[in-house]
């Protein structure tokens, strides 16, 4: 494919027309309300930059473009009908791997054939800017593509979620950072293929080493950090390929992607560099070894003893988390929800910014499930309803709601903002049993509260069980 040379005013318009709908994509996915209209809009801007791309490029078979698009395009379309939505963490960190992928195929292609990119002089030799944006574009691109498959082999449960701790791990990391950087660097005075061929392969360790010692817990952060590498990878791409397009998406991609990360720290009381240096659960005996700490005295309640209280209460505030997930209990949740609204019991929803697997990982669930917008309130806007709520009503979560984090400075979740959950005047509490933990390997005192009530079962199965005596 070559490049083209000068392009005319119309493209750069279409590119930009491109651009805004990318942008306004990504204000409609702000938003459950709105994201459907943002898809579109993403995929409007999509359509206007591949047509684009493909009028004003010398292609060496049209037919050979088309028909890995239609590829492409049936397999995300199979895959997206497919997939479950307690699959959808690793599904993006699928994605991003081959967005990352794509920008170290594109690298090396540029890399092998420079004058079919127009980024060679007369004398064959790569330009000296070039040479940047493909030394820094084959880097994160590697390092996005290793990394997301660490992620997607955590989130799958192929591999362990706790955090996977080498010895002297940070001087590994850090003596392989150097050693890019400076072949990055050496890169510009020097384009032999040994140097490109050790920039990619460092690139591909660095990404699994950097998500290896990363435990469950920090998994949302890691996925928007990931997104945020994807972009940054494609804008560099975007650079090399003469594409203004490609530029502008990467760049709202990757910066996106940071400020979300940030907003994943920020609500964990965490900054990124301790996120990247190892993540919760490092110290085992600080996260518990994963199991209770100890033998306490807890209640245990029945569906019968749930659906009395929660038809007494005026409000109830109900917290998921990815144990609703996945049990699927997001439907029959909301029959329960709109049982009790009958009754004239206020419901409410309490999303942690961190709950689930993946940045709004419950409110995609609960919006699928047509819980009301309105019912749905962010961590900082409901956590001081606890207080004069009746019954707070927890389903699948755990971290999010331990008082751990307020009270245990050994604690590896201390400083995390959590919900209030044991102000409420009882606490109804679903989890399969008593012996797990949390994904952060914590054991959580709001078990053996006195106005704790544990309802030990699958999320969906228990929810079913009081939706049937909520009926009777």
């Amino acid at each position: 494919m070559h490049a083209a040379t000068a392009q005319p005013s119309w493209v750069m318009l279409a590119y930009l027309v491109s651009g805004v709908f990318f942008i306004l994509a990504l204000r409609g996915l702000s938003s459950p309300a709105t994201s459907r209209r943002g898809n579109r809009f993403g995929m409007a801007g999509m359509a206007i930059a591949v047509a684009t791309t493909l009028l004003t490029h010398e292609l060496a078979s049209l037919p050979e473009i088309l028909g890995a698009i239609a590829i492409g395009g049936g397999i995300g379309w199979i895959t997206a009908r497919r997939i479950a939505m307690t699959d959808m963490p690793q599904l993006v960190a699928a994605f991003h791997s081959l967005v990352g992928l794509a920008a170290v195929l594109v690298a090396a292609a540029a890399f092998l054939e420079p004058q079919n990119f127009g980024i060679a002089g007369p004398d064959g030799l790569i330009h000296t800017v070039s040479r940047v944006e493909m030394g820094l574009g084959i880097a994160i691109g590697a390092i996005t593509f290793s990394g997301s498959v660490i992620a997607f082999l955590k989130l799958n449960g192929n591999m362990s979620g706790a955090p996977i701790m080498l010895p002297g791990r940070h001087a590994i990391n850090l003596g392989t950072m150097a050693a890019i950087l400076g072949l990055i660097a050496y890169f510009l005075t020097d384009q032999s293929p040994w140097i490109f061929w050790t920039i990619t392969a460092l690139s591909f360790v660095i990404g699994f080493l950097l998500i290896i010692p990363i435990g469950g817990a920090d998994m949302p952060v890691v996925v928007s950090m990931l997104n945020s590498y994807s972009g940054w990878a494609a804008a560099a791409m975007g650079f090399t390929l003469q594409n203004s397009a490609m530029i502008i998406t990467g760049a709202l991609v990757g910066s996106s992607g940071a400020i979300l990360s940030y907003i994943m720290c920020k609500a964990m009381n965490r900054s990124f560099i301790s996120v990247i240096a190892g993540g919760f659960g490092s110290d085992a005996s600080a996260a518990g070894g994963g199991a209770a700490k100890e033998q306490r005295p807890w209640k245990r309640g029945s569906a019968e003893d749930a659906a009395f209280l929660l038809k007494e209460a005026e409000q109830v505030i109900i917290v998921p988390g990815y144990g609703m997930a996945v049990a699927q209990a997001q439907h029959i949740l909301r029959e329960m929800a709109d049982l009790l609204k009958k009754e004239g019991v206020r419901v409410k929803y309490a999303i942690h910014p961190v709950a689930g697997r993946m940045p709004g990982h419950m409110n995609v669930l609960l919006a699928e499930a047509n819980v009301p917008y309105d019912e749905v309130f962010e961590l900082e806007d409901i956590n001081s309803e606890f207080a004069q709520t009746d019954v707070a009503f927890i389903i699948g979560a755990n971290d999010v709601v331990n008082p751990a984090a307020k009270t245990d400075k050994s604690s590896p979740i201390y400083g995390m903002p959590v919900f209030d959950v044991d102000k409420a005047k009882t606490v109804m509490f679903i989890k399969r049993s008593m012996g797990g933990v949390g994904y952060a390997g914590v054991d959580n005192d709001v078990f053996y509260m006195d106005q704790t009530m544990m309802l030990l079962a699958d999320a969906k199965k228990m929810v079913e069980d009081i939706v049937k005596s909520l009926q009777h």
